[in-house]
C-alpha cells in the first residue's frame, strides 16, 4: 500500500476540545444510552486512517525514527523514566499489561510536545476487559482498575535523547544515549529486577522472572556461570552477559506492524450494495454479523438500526484500517453500536492539569485479525478503544509518560 504520510510526525495536530455530543442514560446496568443522532455529523471532519503493513526493515521502527507501530514491543520516547511497576500491571490478573499500538502525534504549536507519542497497552485476558467494563462506568471515580491503560509521553526538540535535526530514515542515526535496560521477557518495562545467579537477566516483575526461568533461562543460566572465564566477582558484578538475540523472550507478544497513514477521504467511491466481499473483510475476526441480527430483534426504533447501518458504510470504504484519527476540533468518534456509548460525565478530566479530556482517535477491532486473534468465545474482543486524552496536552506533573483514558465498547453479545 502506497502511502504520501508514513507517520504522524507529518501532521499538524493542535489540541482537540472537549467532546460536546449530548447524552442520556436510559438504563442502568448495562447502560444503553441514547444519543441524537442528527449530532454526529462526522463528513465535516478530516479523518486519517492507520493500516497495519509488515515493516520493510525492522530498524524503521526503532524509538529515535518515532514510529508509529503496533504489536511488538514499544518504542520508548523517554527510554529511561518508564512508568512504574504499579501503573503498568493489570488491576484484575495483576500481570503486565501487553502492548497494543503507538501513535505519534506532535502538537508543533507547543515547544513540549514537538515530539508526541501515545501508547496504548491491554490485558490479553477477555475476562479481564469483561471486569474492566464494570470499572469503566464508574466515571470520575479516583483509582479506577483497569485492564486497558494510555499513556502519553512528549519532549521538546531540543532534549537529551534525540538530535534537534530530522532522523535519517537509512539506519545511520542513533539515539544520543542508551535507554533503561528492559524486562528480558517482554522487552517492554523497566527491567529493576536481576536474576540472582547470572546478574544478567533484567525482569519487570516476579512473574516474568519466573516464567522466563521455566521457558529456558534456567539452563541459560548454569550456562552462564559455569562459562570459561566467569568468576564469582564477575558474576556478583554483573559482568557476565546474557546471550539473546532477540528483545525479549516470550513468545506470546502480538505481532509487530508498521502503522502507515492514509487520509479518509482518498478512499471515497461508491461501493455496490452487492460487493458482500468487501463487507466479510471489514469485519473479519469480529461478531458483528451476530451483534447486528442481536439488535435488529432487541430494538425496535430505527436509530438503532442506522447506527450500525452507517458504521458499516463508512468502515466498508476501507475495510482493512486499524486505527481512525481525527484531527480536527470536536471531532467524535464513529461508534458501531448503540449500546455501551459514554456521556459527557463518563469521560473524566485530566487527573494532573484537571483539563477536559478530549476525544483522539480510536482502534478498530479489524487489528485483532492481523495479530491472529482467534474468533472463539474467550477470545479477545472489542467493538471500539476509543481513546481520550488531555485538551492541554499539559506538562502539570514530573512523571514522564502519563495516564489518560481508554472507553472500550463491547459488543451487546459478550455482555449479555
Amino acid at each position: 500500500m502506497e502511502s504520501e504520510l508514513k507517520n504522524f510526525g507529518s501532521l499538524r495536530i493542535t489540541p482537540l476540545e472537549e467532546d460536546k455530543e449530548d447524552v442520556t442514560e436510559v438504563s442502568s446496568m448495562k447502560v444503553e444510552r441514547v444519543v441524537d443522532v442528527g449530532e454526529e455529523d462526522e463528513e465535516e471532519f478530516e479523518v486519517t486512517l492507520g493500516f497495519a503493513e509488515k515493516p520493510k526493515h525492522p530498524g524503521l521502527l526503532l524509538r529515535h525514527l518515532f514510529p508509529s507501530k503496533a504489536g511488538g514491543v514499544p518504542a520508548w520516547l523517554d527510554p529511561v523514566d518508564l512508568p512504574s511497576e504499579k501503573s503498568f500491571t493489570c488491576c484484575f490478573c495483576m500481570e503486565p499489561l501487553q502492548f497494543l499500538l503507538q501513535i505519534y502525534a506532535p502538537i508543533f504549536e507547543k515547544e513540549s510536545t514537538f515530539h508526541r507519542i501515545l501508547y496504548v497497552f491491554m490485558c490479553p485476558s477477555m475476562s479481564c476487559l469483561l471486569r474492566d467494563q464494570h470499572e469503566q462506568w464508574k466515571g470520575n471515580e479516583e483509582n479506577l482498575c483497569r485492564s486497558v491503560k494510555i499513556f502519553r509521553c512528549q519532549l521538546p526538540r531540543s532534549n537529551p535523547f534525540y538530535s534537534s535535526e530530522h532522523p535519517e530514515r537509512n539506519g545511520t542515526d542513533k539515539p544520543l544515549i542508551t535507554g533503561a535496560p528492559l524486562c528480558c521477557w517482554c522487552g517492554s518495562w523497566k527491567g529493576d529486577k536481576i536474576c540472582s545467579s547470572c546478574k544478567s537477566a533484567r525482569y519487570c516483575s516476579a512473574k516474568h522472572q519466573s516464567m522466563h526461568w521455566r521457558s529456558g533461562h534456567k539452563n541459560e543460566c548454569f550456562k552462564i556461570i559455569n562459562s570459561p572465564g566467569s568468576s564469582p566477582s564477575s558474576i556478583a558484578n554483573g559482568k557476565s552477559k546474557v546471550k539473546a538475540d532477540k528483545k525479549h523472550a516470550s513468545s506470546s507478544l502480538w505481532p509487530e506492524y508498521e502503522i502507515i497513514i492514509e487520509n479518509e477521504c482518498t478512499f471515497d467511491s461508491e461501493i455496490s450494495e452487492d460487493d458482500s466481499s468487501l463487507t466479510a473483510l471489514a469485519f473479519k475476526n469480529s461478531k458483528m454479523d451476530q451483534t447486528y441480527q442481536f439488535l435488529a430483534e432487541r430494538f425496535e426504533a430505527d436509530i438503532d438500526k442506522n447506527i450500525w447501518a452507517s458504521f458499516q458504510e463508512r468502515i466498508v470504504e476501507a475495510p482493512e484500517q486499524v486505527l481512525r484519527y481525527y484531527r480536527d476540533r470536536g471531532a467524535k468518534p464513529l461508534w458501531p453500536l448503540w449500546i455501551g456509548r459514554p456521556s459527557e460525565a463518563d469521560i473524566p478530566s485530566c487527573k494532573y492539569c484537571q483539563c477536559p479530556l478530549s476525544f483522539e482517535f480510536q482502534i478498530m477491532p479489524q487489528l485483532l485479525f492481523y495479530f491472529g486473534v482467534k474468533n472463539e468465545l474467550d477470545s479477545l474482543d472489542w467493538g471500539t478503544i476509543v481513546v481520550y486524552t488531555c485538551s492541554a496536552s499539559c506538562d502539570a506533573s514530573v512523571i514522564s509518560y502519563k495516564e489518560e483514558f481508554a472507553w472500550v465498547q463491547l459488543y451487546p453479545t459478550t455482555l449479555v
